[in-house]
């Protein structure tokens, strides 16, 4: 997890006063650790490689705070742009022939609702991996800000910017989500405006192209009681009933598998075949990638209930649209805050 404490083993910026060193680079990198972080997830499509990349950002900081000068009046700014100089280049090092991570609907064809369609399992690099909304979305935010978030760590959305070369990418996330102006982008990049501007315009056209599904926004009334009669019918293992919850074009997905099924009735023979294991599971109520999510519980032989997945959902025109299933528990839990185990 990120912090924004020197490293205590770092050789001391050179500093006059090295308490004050200490206090001033807290007070002005604290406020920043969120949004940094979701800058990162946004360029990676990873919260573990985001959470490195994270800490590599404060670590370079605390090395160089000595030469940092604000060059305005505007300290606290200039040190924002300073960081997300440091956070962005990072990142773009990281890319550098790096294997695109994705989402199963982007690597194949849908497959049979059968038990052979598991095959194979693929490295978590090869994957968009989910973000818990409790670790970077501000509570203090309006709600046109929180949604405005949300809406930049859909799924959908982080897996359409994978597609862009890590410059094309870095442009389009200051640009469009953090609403920089071309000439900070260029300063920050190195580069000159026309340059940002000819970026942004090819990056826009490929993402008009991919992400395609619907904005993230927050859960209603009517949302939140289909997601309370999926809870009730998931519980009750009751497929009929959790099928009538679905689009007709419903897809699920399940990284690390490969596999992916369009089609809530083939979702339901799935649940009846390869996934009925997970009856008697019990669903927790939790928050991804500005989507509702539920962290799975399977029954444990030995009593009460261990974790199977964490299930992203979608949700279009008044019906559950995706299922997408994280079988990571032992590394995904942990970062949402959820147990280890359940009693019966």
């Amino acid at each position: 997890m990120a912090t924004t404490q020197p490293p205590q083993q770092e050789p001391a910026p050179k500093h006059a006063n090295q308490e004050h060193a200490t206090v001033a680079f807290e007070r002005l990198a604290e406020p920043f650790s969120r949004e940094i972080k979701l800058h990162c997830y946004r360029m990676l499509g990873s919260l573990h490689e985001a959470e490195d990349a994270v800490q590599e950002t404060y670590l370079r900081a605390w090395r160089a705070f000595s030469s940092f000068e604000a060059g305005s009046s505007d300290e606290r700014g200039s040190f924002r742009a300073w960081l997300y100089r440091i956070a962005t280049n990072i990142c773009l090092d990281q890319l550098r022939g790096s294997k695109r991570r994705a989402r199963p609907m982007e690597m194949g064809p849908s497959r049979p609702p059968v038990e052979s369609s598991l095959a194979p399992q693929l490295p978590e690099n090869s994957w968009v991996s989910p973000i818990a909304d409790a670790r970077v979305v501000p509570e203090d935010l309006d709600p046109a800000e929180q949604a405005a978030v949300r809406e930049s760590i859909r799924l959908a959305f982080v897996a359409a910017l994978q597609h862009l070369p890590a410059r094309q990418r870095a442009v389009l996330i200051l640009c469009e989500v953090l609403r920089w102006q071309a000439a900070e982008v260029a300063e920050l990049l190195d580069t000159s405006v026309p340059a940002v501007n000819s970026a942004l315009q090819r990056a826009r056209a490929t993402m008009a192209t991919i992400d395609g599904s619907t904005a993230a926004r927050a859960i209603d009334a009517d949302q939140r009681e289909l997601l309370a009669r999926y809870v009730d019918a998931f519980e009750r293992y009751d497929i009929d009933e959790l099928t009538r919850l679905l689009r007709d074009d419903a897809v699920q997905s399940m990284p690390p598998f490969a596999m992916w099924i369009r089609g809530a009735g083939d979702i339901g023979q799935f649940m009846l075949g390869p996934g009925s294991p997970c009856r008697g599971s019990r669903l927790v109520e939790t928050s991804a990638c500005g989507s509702p999510a539920f962290a799975q519980y399977k029954p444990d032989p030995a009593g009460g209930y261990s974790p199977w997945a964490l299930h992203v959902m979608e949700i279009s025109g008044g019906l559950i649209s995706g299922i997408h299933s994280f079988l990571d528990t032992e590394r995904l839990f942990p970062t949402f805050g959820l147990p280890a185990h359940l009693s019966a």
